[in-house]
This record gives structure tokens, C-alpha cells and sequence, in this order.
């Protein structure tokens, strides 16, 4: 795990992009440890910061309870607690002194491409933390202690031997999350293929394009489709969608960042700041700038 750059200085600091290598001798893709361990190797002042992700992390709780910042909505963990944190949301730890348990950062693309369980990993509609109980907990946390100790013993194994142990235990451990007991009929159906194309589209282009006749263009659907295809899985209309996503990275700037409203306005695919502060204020019920200056207030 690195550290890459900060998206801007000011008077709020900066969102701290956080990239993750392999240490030397273990397997590429995936690594776990304690959390005392990542106490240990973070620089001091990091874990309380606002990160940006490239990879997921996972933390199984054993002991101990703090909250948990993700993307403006703070969690509490506790004893038995799974916190998931996906690539490109922003955390911050409360007091990473205060609980223990395992850490498992994972580089996308680890877990194989287009199958059931890589889907369950990179869905961010799934819950960032779980609470499992009885035997959800045993089966969840004894996923993670095979996992746990697959890695630490597994360095005498060739090593594409020992990525694929890893591969399938961590699968294990995905899926037992995908499938905790719920009450019968809560089950939300998976998304389909429309819809997944339309948010990775949305993903990378929500910063030049807020038209959803633009992605239906590219992507070869019509408004309609991409409409219901966004509120069968999402619950809400494609255009509805695009703007959440602009807003959550205005947000993320705005809090995070020492950036002017006028640059924010830019990076989130407005070309006027006037209009950016209309849609902000809108949306929010505040201008850019009361939004800034009441995340400030908390600090």
C-alpha cells in the first residue's frame, strides 16, 4: 500500500489517493494482515485522513469498536463487524487504535473477470459494513481465518498454487458476505447486463458527460432501456443516477480538497461555475461554498 498524491492542498487538505503494491515474496493481488499490522506500517496521521482507494479493503472486527467514515456516512464496527471498502470510495478510520481484527486489501481484477463472485465484489450497492450472526459469524469469520492463514503459510507453494488457494478462499469469503440470512423477498435481484455497462460507463465518463442519451448512444441502447434498466437495479432513473454520481464526487472535493469551487465545477463535467453551483444548490440545499464550510466545521 502507497501513497500516491493528494487530489489538492488547502485549508481542508486533501483526499489521499492510496495505491496498493505487493510487498516482495507474497502473492500479487491480494494480502492480509492484522490490523495491528497496518497501524504499524501506516505513516503517522494517515489512517485518520480521508483516503481514496484503488483496491478493497476488507477489516473482520474480533475486538474493540470506533467509527468508520465512507463517503459521508459514518458506521460504527464493533465486535463481529465486516467493514468493505470498494475502490474509489473515499474512508476514514475514527480510532484505529481502538479495535482489532484482520485487514484484506485486494487489487480488482484479483478475483476472476466477468464471473458470479467478481460481480458481488465490485457491486457498490452492496452494504460497506454487515453485522453477522450466529452462525453467519462463525461461517464469515472462520472464511477469514483460512484466508488469514493460507497467506502466512502458503510461501513454500508455487506461487501461482498459492494465488489460487488464495483466490478461492477469498471467493468464499465474498460469497458468504452476498448471501448473509435475510428475511425471505429482501433479496435484491442481480443487475443486469444493460445496467452494468451503463454504470462502468458512468464511472469513467461522469466527469464529461451528464446525458443519458450520450451513454445510450455509446453504448448502444436507447434512453428508455437504460431508464429502467437503472431503476430495476438501482431504484432509480439513469439521469437520476448520473447525477448522484456528480454529486458524490462534488462532494468529495468540496470536503476533502483545497480545490475552488470554479476547478470542482470542471473536474465534475460543468463548464460554467454558475450553472455547477445551481445544480449543487438544487441538489444539496446549500451553495458549494456552505457545503465546504459546514465539513470544515466538523474537523
Amino acid at each position: 500500500m502507497v501513497k500516491k498524491r493528494h487530489d489538492a492542498t488547502g485549508p481542508g487538505g486533501g483526499i489521499i489517493d492510496l495505491a496498493y503494491r505487493a510487498p516482495a515474496g507474497t502473492p500479487a493481488g491480494v494480502e492480509v494482515m492484522p490490523v495491528a499490522e497496518l497501524r504499524a506500517r501506516a505513516p503517522e496521521g494517515l489512517l485518520v485522513s480521508p483516503q481514496r482507494l484503488d483496491f478493497h479493503q476488507i477489516v473482520a472486527v474480533r475486538s474493540g469498536s470506533s467509527a468508520h467514515t465512507v463517503d459521508f456516512t459514518g458506521h460504527w464496527l464493533e465486535e463481529g463487524s465486516v467493514l468493505w471498502v470498494r475502490p474509489g470510495q473515499v474512508q476514514q478510520f475514527g480510532d484505529p487504535e481502538a479495535i482489532e481484527g484482520t485487514v484484506v486489501l485486494v487489487q480488482p481484477g484479483f478475483l476472476p473477470s466477468g464471473s458470479p463472485v467478481a460481480a458481488v465484489a465490485d457491486d457498490p450497492f452492496r452494504p460497506v459494513v454487515w453485522q453477522p450472526a450466529g452462525q453467519d459469524r462463525e461461517a464469515v469469520f472462520c472464511a477469514v481465518g483460512h484466508l488469514e492463514a493460507d497467506f502466512r503459510t502458503g510461501a513454500g507453494l508455487p506461487a501461482d498454487v498459492h494465488a489460487d488457494v488464495l483466490r478461492h478462499l477469498l471467493s468464499v469469503l465474498v460469497l458468504r458476505l452476498a448471501h448473509l440470512t435475510a428475511p425471505v423477498g429482501s433479496r435484491v435481484p442481480a443487475p443486469g447486463g444493460a445496467f452494468l455497462r451503463f454504470r462502468a460507463a458512468v464511472e469513467r465518463e461522469f466527469g464529461t458527460s451528464h446525458r443519458v442519451a450520450d451513454y445510450a448512444r455509446s453504448l448502444g441502447y436507447s434512453s428508455r432501456t437504460l431508464s429502467r434498466a437503472t431503476t430495476a437495479a438501482a431504484g432509480v432513473g439513469a439521469k437520476e443516477f448520473i447525477d448522484r454520481r456528480v454529486m458524490l464526487e462534488a462532494k468529495r472535493l468540496l470536503a476533502h480538497s483545497g480545490l475552488s469551487a470554479a476547478r470542482i465545477a470542471g473536474r465534475v463535467g460543468f463548464d460554467d461555475a454558475a450553472n455547477f453551483s445551481k445544480f449543487f444548490q438544487h441538489r444539496e440545499g446549500c451553495s458549494p461554498g456552505a457545503f465546504r464550510a459546514r465539513m470544515h466545521q466538523g474537523h
